[in-house]
C-alpha cells in the first residue's frame, strides 16, 4: 500500500487548521500553502475535496479562510485516507486455489489492523505546537 502525496498533503494542511482550531481564526490557502510547504494550486483541490467532504468548512472574501468542521479529536486519519482515496487495502482477484482462502484471510486481517489504528490517531494528535507555544517545567 502506498500513502497517496493528495493524503499527506491533506493530513499536513488538517493538522495546521487543528492548530488554528478554537482561535477564531480562519486560514487562507496562502498560509496553509506556505507553513506546509504545499504548492497552492494541488492545495485547492485537497481543500475542496475536503469541504465536500464535511471536514472543513469555507468562507469566502477578504475575512474569509477555511476551519475544521469538527473539533480535531472528532477526525481520524481513517476519516482522512477514506474521504480522499477511497476504501482501505481493497481486495481484488481470485482468491481460490490451495492457498487463495488463507492469503485473503491474511489481507483482510491487515486491513482491519490498518483500520483499526487510523481510527485511533486523530487530528489533535497530530498538532506540532510552535516553540513559543511549548511550555516547559
Amino acid at each position: 500500500m502506498k500513502i497517496s502525496t493528495k493524503v499527506d498533503y491533506a493530513c499536513r494542511v488538517l493538522a495546521e487548521l487543528a492548530r488554528l482550531h478554537g482561535s477564531g481564526e480562519l486560514a487562507q490557502i496562502e498560509h496553509l500553502a506556505r507553513v506546509e510547504k504545499l504548492p497552492p494550486n494541488f492545495l485547492a483541490q485537497i481543500l475542496s475535496e475536503l469541504r465536500n467532504g464535511g471536514l472543513i468548512t469555507s468562507r469566502r472574501g477578504i475575512q474569509g479562510g477555511y476551519a475544521l468542521a469538527r473539533p480535531p479529536d472528532q477526525i481520524s486519519l481513517y476519516d482522512i485516507i477514506t474521504l480522499i482515496d477511497g476504501a482501505v487495502l481493497e481486495l481484488s482477484g481470485n482468491h481460490e486455489g490451495r492457498s487463495g482462502r488463507r492469503i485473503r484471510q491474511v489481507w483482510l486481517e491487515i486491513r482491519e489492523s490498518f483500520e483499526e489504528k487510523t481510527k485511533r490517531y486523530t487530528l489533535d494528535q497530530l498538532v506540532t505546537k510552535a516553540p513559543e507555544e511549548m511550555y516547559y517545567i
